[in-house]
């Protein structure tokens, strides 16, 4: 991600803009000829719009990313995460078939990797900034409740967005498609000896 993003960095604008549609996934030229466009659903995950599109993607996924993978193991890990990221684009593709606008971005399968936590750690607890009466503080909350209002949050933007209501340009269902994924898969992809272990418990 990091380096696809410090090549994106180093072009001008429109060479940039070429790379991003050519590189991109277009959900139209999926629909419309998919053996063409099929590394796209690849290509797309490693592509961000900006500094602040590529550091929050990977401030979740070091929050989340490492404790998934020791789970799971270094290739299974690997493999939940690129399946996570197809299922994502997948998703957003058939809700918006038409659509001529590029996605990219990894949220879709990290979005996968926090299904796959509120699984695997649910009574982990995460620090988040929280607003009390105007001030912002920190405070920890287990992650069931956090991710849930996270997909809660994600699941009210998808829907809106249908309404055409919305014009944020980001790719909802994507998030959505990829947190189911990572919910209902994460016990194909822990390792064995770790299913034993909550069998046991």
């Amino acid at each position: 991600n990091i380096l696809a993003f410090i090549y994106e960095w180093q072009l001008g604008p429109s060479a940039l803009e070429r790379f991003i549609f050519t590189w991109g996934l277009v959900p139209a030229n999926l629909t419309n000829d998919p053996i063409d466009a099929w590394m796209t659903i690849f290509s797309a995950m490693f592509l961000h719009g900006g500094w602040f599109h590529l550091l929050s993607n990977m401030w979740f996924l070091y929050i989340f990313g490492d404790n998934v993978e020791a789970r799971m193991g270094g290739i299974r890990y690997l493999i939940f995460y690129l399946l996570s990221g197809v299922a994502a684009v997948l998703l957003q593709a058939y809700l918006d078939p038409a659509s001529r606008v590029p996605m990219i971005g990894a949220s879709g399968a990290i979005a996968g990797v926090l299904g796959a936590y509120l699984i695997s750690f649910p009574r982990a607890r995460i620090a988040s900034l929280v607003p009390i009466i105007f001030i912002f503080t920190i405070i920890e909350i287990p992650a069931a409740i956090f991710l849930v209002l996270w997909f809660v949050s994600q699941l009210y933007s998808g829907l809106f967005s249908m309404q055409g209501a919305s014009a944020s340009g980001i790719a909802w269902w994507a998030h959505i498609g990829g947190f189911v994924f990572g919910v209902i898969m994460v016990s194909f992809f822990v390792r064995r000896t770790i299913r034993r272990s909550w069998v046991q418990e």
